[in-house]
């Protein structure tokens, strides 16, 4: 599954070591010369990380209802300044991941680094 790429795009500008970027790419470019092309495997310690159960909760439909939310499965949704997917819609609750969507993924990338400032 691809989840980005800035094909047809202005190239992703960052500053190593700056903590913009998740480790491991910070780390892998680290070395490389312009026009050289890399492929990157990132293990999910070095990217978002594991998954953590204990963010997953299951919250009052009530509770969310009277903050103009109703949930489906899939939604993506902020609760307390947090991004939540809806796991799981039941009777009276739902089922809220506040995991990162590529915690405990392990990441693919193909980088070409186009120029050093």
């Amino acid at each position: 599954m691809q989840f980005d790429s800035s094909d047809g795009k202005k190239p992703l500008e960052f500053k190593v070591g700056g903590g913009e970027m998740i480790e491991g790419f910070d780390k892998a470019v680290v070395g490389m010369k312009v026009c050289e092309t890399k492929k990157l495997r990132i293990k999910p310690e070095q990217a978002y990380g594991g998954r953590d159960e204990t963010m997953v909760m299951e919250i009052p439909l009530e509770r969310l209802a009277s903050n103009k939310i109703q949930p489906k499965k899939g939604m993506q949704l902020t609760a307390n300044g947090q991004l939540a997917v809806v796991f799981a819609v039941n009777k009276d609750t739902a089922v809220l991941d506040f995991n990162h969507p590529l915690a405990g993924k392990t990441l693919n990338f193909k980088i070409k680094l186009v120029k050093i400032k």
